[in-house]
């Protein structure tokens, strides 16, 4: 965990993607997409269909990791409102101890809108932590500090000819996207227009590489 501030808030970045607050002992992740493949699969796109059980074993690894109490999701958890019926025997037993094991909360997004029994855990629009508003997407024209999630961003750069490309935090002056946490999940490029025109002034991208957070400004 590589201690930092935000908004005069003390936070942990985690290399895996996610945030620890300390002060609440709560852990916050972004747009897991579970049953993500599945839902590929009924389109007739097949994909390895292990990606829901293999994300929540790295959750249930960051909670014992970090000694999480509280666990914040920051939308499109479910990849689509059919989600939750669709989890695997495995899934489901391993999400129903992870609700029972944390006071846990799923922020709603635009794939999991509609989202009404998560199998445990309470559900939220938006919630305050410590004065910053946890919500799925970043709003330029709210002024109030917010970690959200949505884009899936990743920093990327040309190195001796080859593309590499790492997912990232991507900061502002008062807003915070997290990396997406899903295994099956894709990105946008951290210096994409749309990334920062809903972060402000000053974006830049950041990586947790074990005791260091590596910072890189983003053209404007």
């Amino acid at each position: 965990m590589v201690p930092f501030s935000f908004c005069s808030v003390d936070l942990c970045a985690l290399a895996e993607g996610g945030l620890f607050h300390s002060a609440s002992r709560s852990l916050l992740l972004a747009d897991l997409h579970l049953e993500k493949a599945s839902s590929y699969a009924r389109r007739g796109q097949m994909l390895p269909p292990y990606d829901s059980i293999e994300t929540l074993r790295r959750v249930a690894a960051l909670v014992e990791r970090t000694g999480a109490e509280a666990l914040y999701c920051l939308g499109d958890s479910f990849h689509d409102r059919g989600g939750v019926a669709r989890l695997p025997d495995e899934a489901l037993g391993l999400l129903g101890l992870l609700t029972a094991k944390t006071r846990w909360t799923w922020i709603t997004g635009n794939h999991d809108a509609a989202i009404s029994d998560p199998l445990g855990g309470h559900v939220a629009a938006e919630v305050d932590l410590d004065g910053l508003l946890l919500r799925h997407e970043a709003d330029p024209a709210d002024p109030r500090p917010e970690i959200s999630g949505h884009y899936h961003p990743r920093y990327q750069v040309t190195l001796r000819g080859r593309r590499v490309s790492r997912p990232c935090f991507v900061a502002g002056r008062s807003k915070l996207i997290l990396p997406s946490f899903g295994v099956l999940t894709g990105g946008m490029n951290a210096a994409d227009p749309v990334i920062l025109k809903a972060v402000g002034a000053d974006a830049r991208a950041l990586i947790a590489v074990q005791e260091k957070l590596l910072d890189f400004p983003l053209a404007a």
